[in-house]
């Protein structure tokens, strides 16, 4: 559940805000309500990612706005360029268009029905959206469990239904063309093979740090091939593709050995 949807929690986890602030790693926490238990994780790597990632935006946005405003601002003032002038209305409609394209618009509010191009930063909403970033929060009616297994369930559980995406776009498990249940069979083992070793992939490049998906490896090292060359009846000149520094990185986390041709033809 990600947080920043439970603002009735904020009273709850304002007490836990420190602890969270402080914290090098993840930490699980809990606390009643409604007759239920509230578990809470928190993780600093991806609470500063998500801010830092939200601070961009606000600024890309922010500058945007600045610049239609000056550009305003001149129009008013008689300075004429080429390109088709900009109004008021024009700008608001273009920046809410933007704002919302970017998920900030409960902390941008643009003001619409003003004449003049406005907004304004929703101080409150801003500081909502940083106290619940690495949050997850988890509601819960089992008693017997620590809250680092629930957590732990629910991860497993988000995971699983990764794998279900994974077979329905990347692996294209459907739609199915066979008629006979044992091709039908054969079809769904070889997505499931699949699977597995997109999971492996996926393991193998995280533990790695490489910050590269399976999808993003599997398009980049299938532009290594093997050729055979031959010009003029001349003597064959054979060799892979150029390997780059991105292409060794992910071969040494996928504990997969280079490709041992002595040659690289490099305008392959």
């Amino acid at each position: 559940m990600p947080g920043r949807r439970y603002s009735e929690f904020v009273e709850l986890l304002n007490p836990l805000q420190q602890q969270c602030i402080q914290a090098s790693a993840e930490i699980t926490a809990e606390v009643a309500w409604n007759d239920l238990r509230l578990v809470l994780a928190h993780d600093p790597a991806t609470a500063l990612e998500q801010r830092q990632k939200r601070q961009t935006k606000i600024n890309e946005l922010q500058s945007q706005a600045n610049a239609w405003v000056g550009k305003l601002d001149e129009q008013d003032q008689g300075a004429k360029k080429r390109g088709r002038k900009l109004s008021d209305s024009g700008a608001k409609a273009r920046f809410y268009h933007e704002v919302r394209e970017s998920g900030l618009g409960n902390i941008i509010k643009v003001n619409l029905k003003d004449a003049l191009f406005s907004y304004a930063i929703d101080d409150a909403a801003l500081k909502l959206a940083e106290m619940m970033d690495g949050k997850l929060l988890v509601v819960t009616n089992v008693k017997d469990i620590e809250p680092t297994k629930i957590i732990e369930r629910y991860k497993s559980l988000a995971d699983i239904e990764r794998g279900f995406k994974v077979l329905k776009s990347e692996l294209e498990i459907g739609p199915v063309y066979h008629r006979l249940p044992e091709r039908i069979r054969a079809h769904a083992s070889i997505c499931f093979m699949a699977l597995i070793l997109h999971r492996v992939m996926r393991m193998r490049l995280r533990a790695g740090n490489t910050g590269v998906t399976p999808e993003r490896a599997l398009q980049t090292l299938k532009r290594i091939q093997h050729h055979r060359v031959s010009i003029n009846g001349a003597e064959p000149l054979s060799g892979v593709s150029s390997i780059t520094e991105e292409d060794s990185k992910v071969f040494k986390a996928l504990k997969v050995k280079l490709p041992n041709q002595t040659q690289q033809m490099s305008l392959l």
